[in-house]
């Protein structure tokens, strides 16, 4: 019989959990990397929810599979493609999701019902909505699916469980929060009063979503289910945190991924290869035998998991076009390079609206709102931060037209739609006077004031 799999996946968290060598208190997270094999070279194709997630559905890149935006500014999958419940259910597999979900397929839902739990034609056989997708809750409905599944070994299951932390607002996890003077502030922030007062309360989010997923995971012991289940845990993309999320920078970027396999010979096992979530949906097909679609821009590494091989892709693509304003960019990640295209006149560091407000907003945001270059590249070897843009330096130019033409003909290959133009956002003008009239706005309204050119398509 086909193993069963449990997929968890959580929101705006990177890698910041104790596993990672992150300073946090996460003991179920720690113990599922102890148990099986953690990937520490593992990024998502956008820095951003619905394109990201939608890459794990599809196996292909946000502009080859059309969300190219979040699924509450109107922005679905092209239902052309299959996805991996599709496929999953074509081998025999039972698909639920509980929890969190934030992708739509074909027709996008009018915007008063765009929520993050969006099941529209996903192709799942049961969706088990949660209100909040909080993940007390989530893990209550998860332990019930899982009790009631354990005498039933007939049909295997896909099991896809989404949370809502790590996503902001983190006040209502004060609770948990660390202590101020004692967390590991963010090597991309600087040291200030609010920007620890922020990560004390992601830390408390954090802890929160651990003690969900160590309940799920010790319900999973308890029923036997996990004698015949893969686990899987990641993230979406990087923390919601200025010069994270929004950025195809590293910290934007940068995503966790452990994998547990029954009865696997590997154990405590972190690997380095460089690897992209686009490839997920061929390796969950791949190890169950299952037969794997043409024409994905992923690629299987299922062999990693089997073996003690550690090599993966020499690059990955990685693209932004919409988040909550417009701000198209393309680009192309190595071990050594980093290089990004901007095609429209923006600030220099994108920070979308929950950052921007955020208490480390606050604290960073005047030094982004500059204007952007057109062009970006970063040697992550000496500068692991991307702070200094060496495009223009001499020593570089031959990296500099290497990868320009990279992104160019990959974005010719794959017919990516900013090449015709700018992207409009399906129902862009709406999202943008409900955040103009809802909320303070200061900074970032000044510099888009100062710089209209920025203001992107509206539509």
């Amino acid at each position: 019989m086909r193993p069963n799999i449990l997929f968890m996946i959580s929101h705006d968290s990177g890698r910041k959990f104790s596993s990672y060598g992150y300073k946090v208190d996460t003991p179920a997270i720690q113990q599922m990397s102890e148990e099986g094999i953690q990937f520490n070279q593992y990024f998502c194709t956008a820095p951003q929810c619905s394109p990201s997630r939608a890459s794990i559905l599809t196996g292909l890149y946000p502009h080859n599979n059309g969300m190219m935006g979040l699924a509450h500014l109107g922005f679905c999958i092209d239902g052309s493609h299959t996805t991996l419940p599709n496929e999953l259910q074509n081998n025999g597999y039972e698909t639920t999701l509980i929890g969190l979900s934030h992708e739509t397929i074909n027709v996008a839902p009018p915007i008063e019902e765009r929520v993050f739990s969006s099941t529209y034609d996903l192709g799942y056989d049961n969706f088990i909505p949660v209100p909040g997708d909080r993940a007390p809750r989530v893990a209550e409905e998860v332990i019930t699916f899982l009790e009631k599944h354990k005498g039933n070994q007939e049909q295997p299951f896909y099991l896809n469980v989404g949370f809502f932390e790590t996503h902001r607002s983190f006040n209502e996890y004060a609770p948990y929060a660390d202590k101020r003077e004692e967390v590991k502030v963010f090597d991309f922030l600087p040291d200030t009063y609010n920007v620890r007062k922020d990560i004390t309360l992601f830390n408390g989010s954090a802890k929160v979503l651990d003690a969900a997923i160590g309940k799920i995971n010790h319900t999973l012991s308890e029923t036997g289910l996990d004698k015949n289940t893969i686990v899987i845990l990641t993230t979406d993309h990087g923390v919601d945190f200025p010069g994270a999320k929004g950025t195809l920078k590293n910290a934007g970027l940068e995503t966790a991924l452990i994998v547990v396999l029954p009865d696997g010979e590997q154990k405590n096992t972190q690997k380095e290869a460089l690897l992209c979530n686009v490839d997920l949906m061929p390796t969950i097909l791949d190890l169950i035998g299952a037969e794997i679609p043409d024409n994905l821009d992923g690629k299987s590494f299922a062999h990693l998991l089997k073996s003690k091989e550690d090599t993966g892709r020499e690059s990955f693509y990685s693209e932004l076009t919409w988040h909550d304003r417009y701000h198209p960019m393309r680009g192309i990640r190595t071990r050594e390079f980093s290089y990004v295209k901007n095609f429209a006149d923006g600030p220099k560091v994108y920070l979308p609206i929950d950052s921007h407000l955020s208490l480390s907003g606050v604290d960073t945001r005047d030094k982004y709102y500059v204007p952007n270059e057109e062009e970006e590249l970063y040697d992550l070897q000496k500068d692991p931060l991307e702070k200094n843009n060496v495009i223009n330096h001499p020593d570089y130019q031959h990296i500099a037209a290497e990868f320009r033409k990279k992104v160019e003909n990959w974005m010719v290959q794959t017919k990516d739609p900013l090449l015709k133009g700018p992207v409009a956002g399906t129902g862009s003008k709406r999202w943008e006077k409900e955040i103009e009239e809802g909320r303070a706005y200061p900074g970032r309204k000044k510099y888009y004031e100062l710089h209209p050119e920025a203001e992107g398509v509206q539509s």
